[in-house]
This record gives structure tokens, C-alpha cells and sequence, in this order.
């Protein structure tokens, strides 16, 4: 037998290796996660050249759009559509459930920052073998086994891999608020938008009629000057065959105005009866300006752009967690119960079956899973960065576009306005030149056909600017402001 200073030597030896030992596993465990890191660099919008784009736009710091920018074109039919739309269409419903979706993971992930209890009730009938550690009486004989126990949990989160865990869930959470919003805004400007080709249809059925009436009447003129001896049965064929036409022209615009009723019937979430009660549009167009401060504002007032930098914030936060997996864990357990061989004597003196103490888990050697998901957690960063990147990018090539595109509806405005007065004064006086008998139906008809094609193209402007400032009140978010990312 050891003498006491033989032993305490022993055990003095013991601990040098022991400590040594341990620090050596804390080392081990601490793996290397050496050349692992993101790539891409962030985007400044501040340093994306728009302004030679931008000049010359009317700029104003207030010029920002409100949250009910379709207000603006003050048809109180379109406002009544639009919150019809945002309250009945699924996809709306679809953005609430990935919300609530996300809400629930990021519930799920924060409940490794909690402590965690649980009970459990155990019973187990058991032969215990007769040749077996436990002598007779039990030995060769049936025993019902009955353990009662609550067991309690605590991992203590020394590297923050837990936080970061909850952190990235909480934002994707807010990533899927932002979506919700994105989407809310696209339907409302599909559903102006559809809205506005709905009125273009309406107003070129408009001009189909009047054609036909015009006609109509040059028929009934010309009949009678063929009665009256004054023109043949030629220019009385040559009338009669421009009425199908404009009544072609009117069924044409019927259609149009059928299906954009059911387009708009769709985007509602209702079925194509109710675009039938859908009157003819009444949108007022208007000046636009431009926010002073973009393109640097554009990133708090952008939806999309919004939700892709919570997207990239995500995923940072995902790596930090799978940097933290390369640390040991510390878990405190507590057990508090009874157990008993005999279901008689399980709530007697003596049952009890206490256990308490912290457990240390050290990654060694795993093959190198921990640095292949790193590795994945740095692409997925990546991946989110370039995507806002991207974003970012597109969403000031949209704003420069409508600007470009508005440009050139005023430039085309002033030519279509020329050419429209031009083209009807030439009708006007092929006509009366045909009612006093000095000029040909043939110079009618010549005259006739380019004041239709720029009362067309009249109407077809007309609601190509409406599209374009609906756009452009998308591509400035659509009132949206971010207050939660800095």
C-alpha cells in the first residue's frame, strides 16, 4: 500500500499530464478554420455613377412616393381595386405563411439560449439473469422496473454560436417581412398597370366608334349624291367596304377590353365575373420628380434591396455560428427523480436518484465536416452578397430607365401633337373638299388613314406614360422605408 507522501507525489505527478492533456484537447478542438473566409466585396450605391443619367430630371427631397402612390392618379375605381387586391389575392396569404413560417424557426433556433426541461415516466418488466451481477432473490426472477424523473438542461453559449444561430434566423424573419412587402407592392402595380391598358382599350374602342359613325355618315352622303347623279357606284363601294373595318377595329378593342377585365378580375383573387362590373378607367396622369439623394437613399426605400442585405446579414451571422461548433460546448444537466425495482417501494426513503454536473464535448477529429461547413457558410455569404450586389445594380437601372423612357414620351408628345393637328386638318379639308364637290373620295380616304394612326398612337402614348410612372413609383419602393437596417 502507497504511504500518504507516496500518494500525494503520485497525484501531483497525475495532474501535470492531466492539465497538459486537457489544454492539449482544447487546442485540438479549437480546429483550424485557416483560409476560410467570403469573398465578394459590398456594393456602394454612393459610388454607382447615375449622375449624367440623372441630369436634368426634376429633383426634389420630398419627391419620395407614399405608401398609397396610386392615389396620386386620382381614380377613386383604381384605389378601390388596389385594396381589393392586396386583401383577396393568395399570393398575399402566401407571404403572411412564409412569415409566420419564419417567425416559428427563429422560435425554434432561440430555444438553445433557454434552459430546457422535461419529464419522463419509465416502466420496463425484466428478468434478471440468474447467472448475472445481481444475486438472489432478483437473480431468476421478475422485476418491474419504475423510474419517475424531470431532467433540466442548460448549454452555456461560451462562443456566441448559439446567439449568431438565433441572430440569422431572426433575420430571415425580417428578410420575409420586407418580401411581404415587395410582393404587396408589385400586385398593386400590376394591378395599376393592367388598369392603365384597360383605359388605353377603352379610349381606342372610343375611336373605333367614332370612325364608324364618320363613316357612316361619308356613306350616307355619298349614296345620295349617287342618287343626286353626282358620283358612281365606285365611291359608293369604296365607303361601303371602310364600315367593316372600323367595325373590325371595334370588335378588336371588345376583346381587348374583355381580357384585360379578366386579367384585372385575376390579380384580385376573383373569377372573371367580377371584372365584368369593372366601369371604364378615369387615371389622370402628372409631372413627376426625382428624390434628390438617390441614388443613396434607394437602399432603405427599395423592398427588394432591403431584404437581400437582411439576407446577406443572415448569413454572416451563419458563419459566425459554424465558426463557434470549432469551440467546445459546456452543458450543466440536473436529473430529479425516484426509481425502484418494485413499483411498491418507488415513492419510499431512499428512491432517490439524483444527478447533477456540467458535461464537456471537444470536437478532435471529424473528417473534416466542420470546415466543409464553414466552407458552405462562407459561400452561402457569398452567394446573398452578390445577389444584393445585384440587386442593388438593377434597381437603379430601373429608376434610370422609366427616367429615360419618360423623357422620350415628352419628346414623342411634341412630334405626336404636330402630326395629329397636321393630320387633321388635312382630313377636315378633304372632307369639306369632297362635300362641295371640288375633290375626290379617294383624297378621303388618303387623308383618313393617317389621323386614325395618330389617334392611336395619341392613346397608346397616353397610357404608355401611365405605365411608366407606375414603374417608376415601383422602382423608388412604393413608399416603403427601411428603419431596421443601419
Amino acid at each position: 500500500m502507497l504511504t500518504r507522501h507516496r500518494r500525494d507525489m503520485v497525484q501531483s505527478g497525475l495532474r501535470v499530464p492531466l492539465a497538459s492533456l486537457l489544454a492539449a484537447l482544447l487546442t485540438a478542438a479549437c480546429a483550424n478554420f485557416e483560409g476560410l473566409a467570403p469573398k465578394p466585396v459590398q456594393a456602394d450605391a454612393g459610388r454607382l455613377a447615375a449622375s449624367r443619367s440623372l441630369a436634368g430630371a426634376r429633383l426634389s427631397p420630398a419627391a419620395w412616393p407614399t405608401a398609397e402612390w396610386w392615389q396620386r392618379f386620382g381614380d377613386p375605381q383604381l384605389d378601390a381595386l388596389i385594396a381589393e387586391a392586396l386583401a383577396g389575392n393568395p399570393g398575399v396569404g402566401s407571404a403572411r405563411a412564409r412569415i409566420d413560417k419564419a417567425v416559428a424557426l427563429a422560435a425554434s433556433s432561440g430555444a438553445a439560449l433557454a434552459p430546457q426541461a422535461s419529464a419522463g415516466a419509465d416502466v420496463t418488466r425484466q428478468r434478471y439473469s440468474s447467472n448475472g451481477i445481481f444475486p438472489p432473490p432478483i437473480a431468476g426472477s421478475w422485476h418491474t422496473q419504475t423510474q419517475l424523473a424531470v431532467s433540466f438542461g442548460y448549454e452555456l453559449d461560451l462562443w456566441g454560436r448559439n446567439r449568431a444561430a438565433y441572430d440569422a434566423a431572426l433575420g430571415q424573419v425580417r428578410a420575409a417581412e420586407v418580401d411581404a412587402y415587395a410582393l404587396r407592392l408589385l400586385l398593386a402595380s400590376s394591378v395599376a398597370r393592367a388598369y392603365a391598358q384597360l383605359g388605353r382599350s377603352f379610349e381606342q374602342l372610343e375611336l373605333a366608334q367614332a370612325t364608324l359613325a364618320q363613316r357612316q355618315a361619308i356613306f350616307d352622303l355619298i349614296r345620295q349624291r349617287v342618287t343626286a347623279g353626282l358620283d358612281s357606284d365606285v365611291e359608293l363601294k369604296q365607303a361601303e367596304v371602310s364600315i367593316p373595318a372600323a367595325r373590325q377595329r371595334i370588335a378588336q378593342s371588345e376583346e381587348e377590353i374583355a381580357l384585360g377585365r379578366n386579367l384585372l378580375a385575376a390579380l384580385l383573387g376573383q373569377g372573371p365575373d367580377r371584372g365584368l362590373a369593372i366601369a371604364r378607367p378615369r387615371m389622370q396622369g402628372g409631372v413627376l420628380a426625382l428624390p434628390s439623394a438617390l441614388p443613396s437613399d434607394l437602399l432603405g426605400r427599395r423592398p427588394d434591396v432591403v431584404a437581400q442585405r437582411w439576407r446577406v446579414e443572415a448569413a454572416r451571422r451563419d458563419i459566425e455560428a459554424a465558426k463557434g461548433q470549432f469551440y467546445p460546448s459546456v452543458n450543466l444537466a440536473a436529473l430529479v427523480g425516484v426509481q425502484s425495482i418494485t413499483f411498491s417501494k418507488l415513492l419510499t426513503r431512499g428512491s432517490e436518484i439524483p444527478t447533477f454536473g456540467p458535461a464537456l464535448r471537444l470536437p478532435l477529429f471529424d473528417g473534416g465536416r466542420l470546415r466543409g461547413n464553414l466552407a458552405a457558410k462562407d459561400a452561402d455569404y457569398d452567394i446573398a452578397l452578390e445577389q444584393y450586389n445585384q440587386t442593388l445594380i438593377d434597381a437603379l437601372r430601373e429608376v434610370v430607365d422609366q427616367l429615360a423612357s419618360l423623357r422620350s414620351v415628352d419628346a414623342q408628345r411634341v412630334q405626336l401633337d404636330s402630326a395629329l393637328t397636321t393630320a387633321r386638318q388635312a382630313y377636315q379639308l378633304a372632307l369639306a373638299r369632297y362635300r362641295a364637290g371640288i375633290g375626290s373620295y379617294l383624297q378621303v380616304l388618303a387623308a383618313e388613314a393617317p389621323l386614325l394612326e395618330q389617334q392611336s398612337l395619341q392613346a397608346n402614348l397616353r397610357a404608355h406614360e401611365l405605365e411608366l410612372s407606375i414603374n417608376l413609383m415601383r422602382a423608388l419602393g412604393g413608399g416603403f422605408e427601411d428603419a431596421g437596417v443601419s
